[in-house]
């Protein structure tokens, strides 16, 4: 028989032996022994999670005779030919090929019919997200008035992308990443089942590599047996994840603490030489440096971590202060955004190596205690002067300039009330003018998804606001603060960012108009007054209607008010 590869051989066939989704799998298995199964189904979550291998023991559990605790048998015929992919009424369709509205249709037409071999009729449509508008319209009628004998599992990496109203006629399951210890835990079950040596340290690389997908650790692990001879050792698990040794990582986290750029860029160089990804090097790093942070404040915690607590970890964990792996890790963290769409990697990771070799790493703490004495002698010096020129300035009687300075205060004050942002009122109304209640739904659903994209400062001001109007290429920002909307319109690290993320999540590229939320709704009823018909004086006609006065009630619903010229 051919080889088959480890994530199809040890491929999930009941509920049980899914790691890591202990809830959902929990769940799953009630409302089967309840007979409580529902229409539809919704299973999200990143690749490699078990979406799939859940659909696929969900199928053969409600249409299994002998099941147990809502667990398929495994061996009776159904369960046997649902597994190898004999069953026609289990129906897995893959929708990044077949996501067109003949397709769909296809599938509307036959869920009419009763299975002909199991209870149920299943079809599960991977990566659903796929599907196009009218694919998805043609899904609807069908997940809302299903036949009783035909249940729909749909699968997805990208919730975001499915309507609204096709998730609400779903039960949805959110699938989470798979965690270090039952990943390795999984390994180690393997690795016992085919009497193969290893290191437990290998395991842990592999492990952390694969974050947080089985599938992704089941492909590492099968290219490291075969990388490998009679047993699974660390180096071999690091040769094939390109992952760091600890002893790399003290030598360069040593050198840029210690303010050696040539060495540290020395070691950068060698990395890069034996073809270790700039991704995988800061990542790395990344998790070397919360580790130390960890091991300093929570030492019991990493206890038990085989290969990782040495004798050149402990040494680093005493030479680095807690203040400078705070500057490492941010450092790191920052670059490892920017070569995420880099085409030039390298460039970033050796400026990461100068600014963490030359940055002067001091605790505030230790700054205020280099403060020179005579400085802060000739500071309190000033001070006292200050305050004897405004003891005397109080004394000598400046009344007479009081109305004229309170004529002027007053007159600052109303300046000051002044707005200072100028709202772009004439693109606004161009913006309306295109607006449809679709795209802006589209902009809303990937909203919160959007801040993985905008470092934390652009974070904190894309949270005080909100998305109103969208168009096919322009979107309005509604801001809680004016301050904000004016520092927004001047940002273009953030307008950039903003439109780079909308970019990658919906295809999606928008000029971004920035207003004051308390000055939207105004703007809003001058666009529709001013689109309303028959401002030249003539009596409008009752039994026409606007196309642009219906199309901004759509948008708007009831928020819009016409008001008669």
């Amino acid at each position: 028989m051919a080889y088959q590869a480890l994530y199809r051989e040890w491929r999930s066939q009941t509920f049980d032996d899914m790691v890591g989704q202990k809830m959902i799998t929990q769940t799953l298995k009630n409302a089967i022994v309840q007979e409580k199964v529902s229409h539809a189904y919704l299973f999200t979550g990143p690749r490699g999670t078990g979406k799939t291998s859940a659909a696929k023991v969900f199928a053969k559990a409600i249409n299994c005779k002998h099941s147990v605790n809502g667990e398929p048998c495994n061996q009776c015929e159904d369960c046997v030919g649902i597994t190898e992919g004999r069953v026609n009424d289990v129906i897995e369709i893959d929708a990044a090929s077949n996501n067109g509205v003949e397709e769909i249709r296809d599938i509307r037409d036959k869920v009419k019919y009763a299975p002909t071999q199991v209870t149920y009729k299943v079809y599960i449509i991977d990566e659903v997200h796929m599907l196009s508008t009218g694919a998805f319209n043609a899904l609807l009628k069908t997940l809302e008035e299903p036949p009783k004998h035909v249940v729909f599992i749909l699968a997805t990496t990208e919730p975001h992308k499915i309507p609204a109203t096709i998730i609400s006629r779903t039960q949805r399951f959110d699938f989470k990443r798979i965690g270090i210890e039952d990943i390795e835990e999984h390994l180690t079950t393997i690795l016992k089942a085919k009497d193969i040596a290893y290191e437990e340290a290998a395991l842990k690389i592999i492990s952390r590599s694969a974050e947080g997908g089985m599938r992704d650790a089941l492909s590492i692990l099968d290219q490291a047996i075969s990388f490998s001879g009679d047993k699974l050792t660390t180096q071999d698990a690091l040769e094939v994840t390109g992952s760091l040794t600890n002893e790399i990582m003290d030598a360069y986290l040593e050198h840029c603490v210690s303010s050696e750029t040539e060495a540290a860029l020395s070691v950068l160089n060698q990395l890069l030489t034996e073809g270790k990804e700039s991704n995988r090097i800061v990542e790395n790093l990344l998790l070397y440096c919360r580790d130390l942070l960890v091991y300093q404040k929570a030492p019991n915690v990493l206890e038990g971590q085989v290969g990782l607590i040495t004798e050149s970890f402990k040494k680093l964990s005493e030479l680095v202060k807690t203040d400078e792996l705070y500057q490492l890790i941010n450092e790191l963290n920052e670059t490892q955004k920017e070569i995420r769409y880099s085409h030039q990697p390298t460039v970033y990771l050796e400026v990461m190596t100068v600014k963490l070799s030359t940055a002067k790493m001091t605790a505030p703490t230790e700054q205020q205690g280099n403060v020179d004495l005579p400085e802060i002698q000739n500071l309190m010096d000033k001070v006292m002067t200050l305050e004897k020129e405004l003891h005397q300035l109080k004394t000598t009687g400046i009344a007479q300039n009081t109305n004229n300075q309170q004529a002027s205060s007053s007159q600052n004050t109303k300046k000051a009330k002044v707005p200072t942002y100028r709202i772009p009122t004439e693109q606004v109304y161009q913006v309306l003018q295109k607006a449809t209640k679709p795209q802006l739904v589209s902009v809303k659903g990937a909203w919160d998804e959007l801040l993985q994209f905008l470092s934390v400062t652009q974070r904190a001001m894309i949270k005080a606001s909100e998305p109103v109007a969208a168009s096919d290429d322009s979107l309005i920002i509604a801001f809680d603060y004016e301050i904000l909307c004016q520092k927004a319109s001047q940002d273009e690290d953030l307008l950039f960012a903003i439109k780079n993320g909308f970019e990658r999540l919906i295809r999606y590229s928008p000029n971004l108009i920035s207003v004051p939320r308390d000055q939207w709704s105004e703007l809003r009823q001058s666009f529709i007054s001013q689109m309303e018909p028959g401002e030249s004086g003539e009596a409008p006609k009752t039994e026409e209607k606007d196309p642009v006065i219906e199309e901004a009630k759509e948008l708007f619903g009831s928020l819009v008010n016409i008001i008669e010229d």
